[in-house]
């Protein structure tokens, strides 16, 4: 018996796959330093934790509504009218078992066997693979040499369906200008293009502006915003994530998911509610701890004499090795233990590259550069 082809097509995550190796080493007893996961090493804050067991103790432990609860539907769409000048509704609001599973669900809703979808390389490694299972084409495009642009214009053909961009970027830290979005604006609106625009780091940020693609002029009715709570809240296995599209869009994710997962979990969404309700001091003494951490590994990776895109935002650092990646990090994580993602789970032109992720503390952060040192020498 076969498999099917949709999920013939696609790899298992590389950055699970790694973090996974690195726990069993860990577990058989090696000092393991995982640089490898994307998930903040913060507690999620008391209140937010707090509020999910008021609501179990209230009962609110039953089916909800597919879309989500209409207070934190109506809670986001307030989010995104107030802070990224965009135009929601409640009507524009899906909320789901997290932003992956919002992308997914986007992606079967919109794309047909043969759209190609243009992806940016380096990209998160699932967009790729939700192209794929839903029957489209990748069709990658490169950077230019300080990560600034794309030449997205010389990629677009009459298959073209859709552009993903995701800012601040993930594996790059890359945080793109408003000029470089206008350009991704222009050519959506002059090519009638749907865009998928992935802002889940977009509150941290060290240098540079965050700007919603879909507030831009005629962008809100081909925009399909994806954010959530996992990184910006230290919420990762909380798995609470919304996409903000238009109604018609949003109708056909619903039936998708009222066919699939029903809705996210009821008491989980009632914690996003008071996470978007409550100050912004939390996030701002996570992003000055990742801050610190970042400048920590740029003074030795340029000591090292090796060179990165620049980190502007999220909690990566995309690193040139200048040897094949996927032998380094096997290497690495076997004579030093220590786990980073090879840049090749990223693309198509980056084979020489590895990401680490800063989400640990600055103490294995310094370990991690000691053993980076001691191998690289």
């Amino acid at each position: 018996m076969k498999v099917a082809k949709r999920i013939d097509a696609v790899k298992p995550s590389a950055t699970l796959k790694i973090s996974s190796i690195a726990k069993q080493l860990a577990k058989e007893g090696k000092d393991v330093v995982d640089m490898s996961v994307g998930e903040p090493d913060f507690k999620t804050p008391q209140r937010i934790i707090d509020s999910a067991y008021k609501a179990m103790n209230e009962g609110k432990v039953f089916y909800t509504p597919t879309k989500g609860i209409p207070e934190l539907l109506n809670a986001i769409a307030e989010k995104m009218q107030k802070e990224n000048g965009v135009p929601a509704t409640a009507d524009n609001v899906i909320v789901t078992p997290g932003a992956k599973y919002a992308i997914f669900e986007a992606m079967m809703c919109l794309i047909d066997e043969g759209d190609e979808v243009i992806l940016l390389d380096p990209s998160w490694v699932s967009y790729e693979a939700c192209v794929l299972m839903a029957g489209g084409k990748p069709i990658w495009v490169p950077h230019n040499e300080d990560f600034s642009d794309a030449p997205i214009e010389d990629y677009i053909s009459s298959s073209t369906k859709m552009i993903v961009i995701n800012t601040p970027s993930n594996p790059l830290g890359v945080v793109y200008s408003k000029e470089f979005l206008k350009k991704v604006r222009d050519l959506a609106v002059d090519k009638d293009l749907l865009v998928m625009s992935d802002e889940i780091y977009e509150k941290i940020i060290f240098e540079g502006k965050h700007y919603s693609l879909a507030s831009f002029d005629r962008m809100f009715e081909r925009t399909i915003t994806i954010n959530g709570f996992s990184k910006t809240y230290s919420m990762t296995g909380w798995r609470l994530g919304y996409a903000v599209a238009p109604k018609w869009i949003i109708e056909r994710m619903n039936v998708m998911q009222s066919h699939s997962v029903s809705h996210p979990t009821s008491f989980v969404q009632y914690a996003g509610l008071e996470a978007l309700k409550s100050d912004e001091s939390f996030i701002k003494q996570m992003v000055a701890e990742f801050k610190a951490r970042r400048d920590m590994i740029m003074k030795k990776l340029n000591e090292l004499g090796i060179s990165y895109a620049p980190p502007k935002g999220a909690f990566y650092i995309f690193m040139n090795v200048e040897r094949d990646g996927d032998k380094f990090c096997e290497e690495f994580l076997k004579n030093e233990f220590v786990a980073l993602t090879p840049g090749s789970a990223f693309g198509i032109a980056f084979n020489e590259w590895v990401r680490l992720s800063y989400a640990t503390s600055r103490e294995r952060i310094e370990e991690f550069l000691k053993r980076l040192e001691k191998f690289i020498a």
